[in-house]
């Protein structure tokens, strides 16, 4: 059943190491350049963004995690919670097994009930245009997001891997609902000449959600009978910060930096200093949900604080200030991006 595999997800990723084994980010090849004078106040340094059609107090972007079982209800609320009281955009796991299953609709009725004002974004599979009304209509979303997750379906023993139709079916979905709707890989990412093909087909966000975080092919390992497949594709993907510099220089919609994205690390920093309008996390808020809103509030408070200070040593007063901030871009991420004929050159003095 749908709502077993989704119980084994939350537990798996909650209890097992799931992360890319010899595969980064790319982000520790970002390295920004230090402003002796930044001739700004730290406090007057504006987070906020309204690139996704709701002012939000940070860019911080909790991304698509769980649904389709019992269990994911109490996680949802304690999300929700969170996203409302601190103004970020929320995304929910797919919504087909409550579509599927209406005894499981009250795990995400719980959102709305929790999070009125918040950004949240629904979730389906590329496939799924004839659940794209009522996936809409379930969260009240504000956006749609259409999950993009061939290594998934390769892996897991359950996985639909006939992909024919994917951009067709996009652009009847993109047709069809009156939200917005974002495209979303789910850590492998995304190449620019499939985000081109992702604009053209009617989208008005993307989420590239590249290697380096969470490796859905590690999750799947944990739930196969034989593991060889999933060991052996266990680090496939295009690292975050790559897939970042390809998407955000190949399009004109706003883009989402995630997959690998921790409170503990400046890589939110580097995603926006590359283009990025917003940066998601999973796994971290995950974790933090079973803690509770304390551990939720924590990570909002770290993930703030720490981009705060980063501005002000840029010398960065908003978001769009830090797009402009002068960085090196060196390592195996430069080696990629140079190979797929991007200039890195050109962010050193801008």
């Amino acid at each position: 059943m749908i709502s077993d595999r989704k119980l084994e997800h939350l537990l798996i990723c909650k209890n097992y190491d799931v992360s890319y084994n010899d595969k980064t980010t790319g982000f520790e090849d970002i390295e920004l350049i230090h402003r002796a004078l930044p001739e700004i106040n730290n406090d007057d340094i504006d987070l906020s963004t309204e690139v996704f059609g709701k002012k939000l107090d940070s860019p911080l972007f909790i991304t698509a995690i769980t649904g389709g079982h019992k269990a994911a209800k109490d996680i949802n609320k304690e999300l929700a919670i969170i996203a409302e009281s601190r103004n970020i955009g929320l995304g929910l796991g797919s919504q087909r097994a409550a579509i599927v299953n209406p005894e499981l609709r009250d795990t995400y009725d719980v959102v709305r009930e929790n999070a009125p004002d918040a950004l949240i974004l629904g979730n389906i599979g590329a496939p799924q245009s004839d659940l794209a009304i009522d996936a809409v209509e379930i969260l009240d979303s504000d956006i749609l997001a259409i999950h993009l997750n061939p290594l998934q379906e390769s892996i897991q023993p359950e996985g639909d891997v006939d992909a024919r139709g994917y951009v067709d079916s996009i652009k009847e979905i993109c047709k069809t609902v009156d939200v917005p709707v974002m495209a979303k890989e789910t850590g492998t990412g995304i190449r620019a000449e499939d985000a081109i093909e992702l604009e053209k087909a009617g989208v008005s966000f993307i989420d590239v959600e590249g290697a380096g975080g969470t490796s859905w092919a590690a999750v799947e390992t944990y739930r196969a009978e034989d593991r060889y497949l999933g060991e052996l594709f266990w680090d496939w993907g295009i690292p975050t910060a790559v897939s970042t510099v390809e998407v955000v220089n190949s399009v004109e919609i706003p883009v989402v930096s995630s997959g690998g994205i921790s409170f503990r690390t400046r890589c939110k920093l580097r995603a926006i200093a590359l283009g990025a309008d917003a940066v998601g996390m999973a796994l971290p808020a995950l974790k933090g949900a079973y803690e509770g809103q304390e551990a939720l509030n924590q990570m909002v408070n770290r993930f703030n604080e720490s981009l705060r200070i980063a501005m002000f040593l840029l010398g960065a007063s908003n978001l769009e200030e830090l797009k402009r901030s002068d960085l090196i871009i060196k390592g195996e991420t430069k080696q990629w991006l140079e190979a797929r004929g991007f200039d890195t050159k050109h962010y050193a003095r801008r």
